[in-house]
């Protein structure tokens, strides 16, 4: 029996109505609970994005290490102006285990085409260059990215990870969570019954039926089966107000493989 993530950032975007644009929420108001629990850092690309609050660093996104100094995240995350910190090799994001790294954000380089005020355009794509290199190892590593250009079949097996509220205005889980999220091709995800025109090529979508998954934070990877191998082929964007686990409303990250020359201009 398949379990379930359910989306907590700062800045979720969703969708109000089948012909409304997607807009900013805090908390969706967790529908649909759950999550397995992933083994202590079996996705040791995924990062906790953190923000600075009076004193404290609270975590509000995901994201992934694609270089030793750089993060791949979701625009809305970091389009505001914040003291920014990322905690790689984590798994309990309320207890120090010793395995994390703590690094400060240098520069946030936003696409240049994402425009908050029209997010079903897409581009919710942004890097992070850290402020010192992350230390490789077993708990730290770089994440496989995907060909330019290169779009998963249909059903591709992937899975989601975040530390995704456990319940109806619960607490953030403290264990990094994951969820089993199928790709669902443009052509369906696009359709009349689907997302229609919202879904652009640029974007990805995963799950949409009973028994999908939802999302752990905005900002994080979509992890997919490749060739032998994960490969993270989404950064989490949005999914409708009904609720994560929608039938025919998918969860849409923004795809990848068609951000590489951006990423690779930027990060070089």
């Amino acid at each position: 029996m398949l379990r379930f993530l359910v989306l907590t950032s700062l800045a979720a975007i969703v969708l109000t109505g089948p012909d409304s644009r997607p807009k900013f929420l805090e908390d969706i108001g967790a529908r649909v609970v759950g999550g397995d629990v992933a083994s202590s850092n079996s996705w040791p690309w995924q990062v906790s994005l953190q923000y600075l609050s009076d004193s404290n660093f609270e975590h509000t996104c995901g994201g992934t290490l694609i270089r030793r100094g750089w993060v791949m995240t979701a625009a809305h995350c970091v389009d505001t102006s914040r003291t920014w910190r990322v905690v790689l090799g984590d798994h309990d994001i309320y207890c120090f285990e010793g395995k994390e790294q703590y690094k400060g954000v240098s520069r946030v380089y936003i696409h240049p085409s994402w425009d908050k005020n029209n997010l079903a355009a897409g581009w919710d794509i942004a890097l992070l260059r850290l402020s010192s290199d992350a230390t490789l190892n077993t708990y730290v590593q770089l994440a496989n990215l995907p060909p330019t250009g290169q779009i998963l079949p249909n059903n591709n097996f992937c899975y989601i990870t975040g530390w995704g509220r456990t319940q109806t205005g619960g607490q953030m889980s403290a264990l990094l969570k994951q969820a089993y999220l199928p790709t669902v091709d443009y052509q369906t995800c696009s359709s009349s019954l689907w997302w229609g025109s919202t879904v652009k090529t640029s974007m990805v979508c995963a799950g949409g039926s009973i028994n999908s998954g939802c999302q752990g934070d905005s900002g994080g990877p979509l992890n997919c089966y490749v060739n032998g191998q994960w490969v993270v082929h989404g950064v989490t964007s949005f999914v409708s107000s009904s609720g994560c686990n929608t039938n025919r409303k998918p969860t849409v990250f923004t795809r990848v493989s068609a951000y590489i020359s951006w990423m690779n201009g930027v990060s070089i």
